[in-house]
């Protein structure tokens, strides 16, 4: 465990897959508390609202059994919310050089805002490296089996929501 502290592991769940399932997972064995974020971002698009995604999370934390995880969404600054939850550590998960541009770059901007909080990167394992949210939600929309990639229940909401909403990909 490392020094009782809380941390906050941010994601877009869009929707949440087993990398990220993998990752919230090794830090909950490392913080006291962990809290897995649903990042609402003005500038993205999502196809599942903030509950939608904060529901499919909360299928892992209970499918892991885990107690000392929050799940919950927030707008604006990662580095605020870290602040208002008194979280001292910013979790981010890498899959590969691509993640780890982005990741340094908004390390780099929220160590200008908090030079207190840290962030820690922890790298996705081999066989989900390259399993991202957007394949997912591409073969979901092709009607394809997505239960390789997220867990049961989550695959049975995004199959529901695509049927309930009639979604499909764009034509060219």
């Amino acid at each position: 465990m490392i020094k009782k502290q809380i941390a906050i592991y941010p994601i877009s769940a869009n929707p949440p897959t087993w990398g990220h399932a993998n990752i919230l997972l090794r830090a909950s064995s490392l913080f006291d508390h962990v809290y897995w974020a649903a990042a609402v971002n003005a500038n993205k698009k999502y196809i599942f609202s903030a509950e939608n995604r904060i529901q499919m999370m909360q299928e892992y934390v209970k499918h892991y059994q885990l107690k000392n995880i929050s799940v919950e969404s927030y707008q604006g600054a990662t580095v605020r919310y870290a602040e208002k939850i008194n979280a001292k550590v910013i979790i981010k998960g890498l899959r590969n050089m691509a993640d780890f541009q982005g990741e340094i770059e908004q390390a780099t901007g929220n160590r200008g805002i908090n030079e207190t909080i840290e962030t820690v990167l922890m790298f996705a394992p081999p066989d989900l490296s390259v399993v991202s949210s957007s394949l997912v939600r591409e073969l979901a929309l092709l009607g394809e089996n997505i239960e390789a990639y997220v867990l049961k229940e989550v695959a049975a909401m995004v199959s529901d929501f695509i049927a309930e909403y009639n979604l499909k990909l764009p034509e060219n």
